[in-house]
């Protein structure tokens, strides 16, 4: 057992909390890939309309959770000991992958199941991400800080991409496999960081902003789920943006936030810091997250519909491996990832974090434009070196960017900006489901219903039958698309299948039929979709370019962040909204 001064003591910090935020990562993608394969597994069909929001859910339930909680546990680190927390998140997690693994149930039962489960263990993420970025902190001198960060900050981000290749090859042995693959790495990492990590931080005595957790949390996750369910269908319209629920889930979460951004600036010890906005370093650097992180995330999702839904059947692979081989042709992103993240680190501490930040997303935005302009069925060699390309600006931004972001802020508030990093991190990939796959449909809608109709009716579907298919939603043949599910046969039936001449039901319900009949439909949504991505790359390069008011960044102004926290008096929250209305 080492003790804090001991010269290996960062390294095993940064090891074991470099495996905690690898495992955390992956578990939130090794799901993504492997959700035909669950669904298979407890009999839901996802494709049905009772069973969206089961499909929804299980995507977004971790991503949620782990950005609704990580600046409370981050504030809970640095009050308790950020050790303390990280290990108690390492054994919740764990413990919940084992439960997971054990789902008892079948259909709907089965899924509620994994979906309450997921949410536990979102909470044992939380706190892992929320606090190993403030534990390498505190336990790497500044100048080894950017390389230390870059190691662990890049494993994260490249963990959701070797999630994907994971969960390809582990559902196509079984699917609960994707859980049995945690339970030994994570008690080897928890009886590990109960061993071995000692707190080094400033520990920062303060109570817990109830008031201030409660409409954070309400709030936010009224407004991120109101906008991923405004992907579904409602009322005749082919998204939901018009649903009462969905308006008054965005309308209501963000009335609650402007009240929880009134009460954090009137209570004595607000669990978001706002004072530390002022500095423009850490603003502007967490701006750059955000964008960067919802660009990230729509990359994840189009290029997983693209290879699964399109480009793979067209090239023979069955609808049944498309998860696995999708997994495998996405491994240049990660080798990009890998290559550049820790290199960005290291050469940050010598020359600087913002120019990497910033060079790291106009080479993304680049590889955006590279990908608008490949057609539907490209040539696998461009698109590898496109995606490694997107994978190097991304290792490139990550690490600089979360130095600049730790670096800004006093010792005693790293634990609650780490927890901010990674909410915007965290929200962005939330955001990026509801923004994106937005979109994509509205580029759908306008040429998928006429390419479904003259394609069902050229291989003699009757047009009754054609056009009622046509009318559907087109958010269902993008949920097959992305799940690796040939919808055609189930939208026709059996019936009209077997009235056609035995080819053309054959060619109906191949491989080739309705790739290409929702191929340039899809193109023409990647269009707006990555046309959007380009735009957050670029404005989050140059949110990256903005200086702080010193090179030693907020730490130089310690004195006066604290004199501001201080002026705030502890308030009744219901004052600390109503105070300032009643002066208006």
């Amino acid at each position: 057992m080492l003790s804090v001064d001991h010269p290996r003591y960062k390294w095993i910090a940064l090891s074991n909390t470099t495996l905690g935020t690898l495992l955390a990562t992956i578990n939130a993608s090794i799901v993504l890939i492997s959700l035909p394969a669950i669904f298979k597994g407890i009999h839901v069909d996802p494709l049905q309309p009772a069973n969206v929001s089961y499909l929804l859910w299980m995507l977004i339930g971790y991503m949620l959770v782990t950005a609704v909680l990580v600046v409370t546990l981050g504030r809970l680190g640095d009050m308790y000991g950020r050790v303390r927390i990280y290990n108690a998140g390492f054994a919740i997690f764990t413990l919940t992958s084992i439960v997971l693994s054990l789902d008892p149930f079948d259909g709907g039962s089965g899924a509620l199941w994994l979906i309450g489960w997921r949410v536990l263990q979102a909470v044992g993420g939380a706190m892992l991400m929320a606090n190993s970025a403030a534990i390498i902190t505190d336990a790497f001198k500044p100048e080894q800080r950017g390389m230390a960060l870059g190691v662990n900050i890049v494993s994260a981000l490249a963990g959701s991409f070797i999630g994907l290749v994971a969960g390809g090859v582990l559902a196509e042995w079984d699917w609960r496999s994707i859980f049995w693959v945690n339970i030994p790495l994570g008690i080897l990492g928890t009886v590990w960081a109960y061993r071995s990590l000692r707190d080094t931080g400033v520990r920062r005595k303060a109570k817990i902003d109830w008031w201030g957790n409660a409409t954070f949390a309400i709030g936010l996750t009224a407004v991120l789920a109101a906008i991923t369910y405004g992907i579904q269908p409602y009322g005749g319209h082919t998204m939901g943006w018009t649903n009462p629920w969905v308006l008054s889930g965005l309308l209501g979460g963000a009335l609650v936030l402007v009240a929880f951004g009134v009460i954090e600036k009137r209570v004595a010890e607000p669990m978001f810091p706002l004072a530390l906005f002022r500095n423009r370093a850490f603003a502007s650097g967490n701006a750059a997250n955000l964008l960067a992180s919802v660009a990230r995330g729509g990359l994840q999702f189009m290029l997983i519909i693209w290879l699964q839904g399109i480009w793979l059947p067209q090239h023979g692979y069955s609808y049944e491996s498309t998860p696995l081989w999708a997994g495998i042709y996405l491994v240049p992103l990660t080798i990009g990832f890998l290559a550049a993240g820790p290199i960005a680190g290291t050469l940050s501490d010598r020359f600087g974090p913002r120019p990497f930040a910033a060079g790291g997303l106009f080479v993304m935005a680049a590889s955006f434009v590279g990908l608008l302009l490949l057609p539907a069925n490209f040539n696998y060699v461009v698109f590898a070196a496109l995606i490694f390309i997107n994978g190097v600006g991304g290792g490139l931004f990550a690490a600089p960017n979360t130095s600049l972001i730790m670096s800004s802020v006093p010792a005693e508030m790293r634990g609650a900006a780490s927890g901010m990093r990674a909410t915007f991190q965290n929200a962005g990939q939330v955001l990026s489901i509801g923004v994106f796959f937005s979109l994509m449909v509205a580029g759908l809608a306008d040429s998928l219903p006429d390419s479904l109709n003259s394609g069902l009716t050229g291989q003699g579907v009757p047009a009754a039958t054609a056009s009622a298919i046509a009318a559907l939603p087109p958010v269902g043949t993008l949920f097959a698309a992305f799940l690796g599910y040939n919808p055609i046969g189930e939208l026709l039936g059996s019936h009209v299948l077997a009235a056609l001449p035995p080819g053309n039901a054959a060619r109906l319900t191949g491989l080739e039929f309705f790739p290409r009949l929702i191929s340039e439909p899809f193109h023409d949504g990647l269009v707006i979709v990555f046309g959007l991505a380009i735009a957050m790359a670029v404005v989050g390069a140059l949110a990256s370019l903005v200086k702080g008011r010193a090179a030693t960044g907020f730490v130089a102004h310690e004195a006066e962040l604290k004199a501001e926290l201080e002026e705030a008096q502890p308030l009744n929250p219901a004052t600390a909204v109503a105070e300032p209305l009643r002066e208006a």
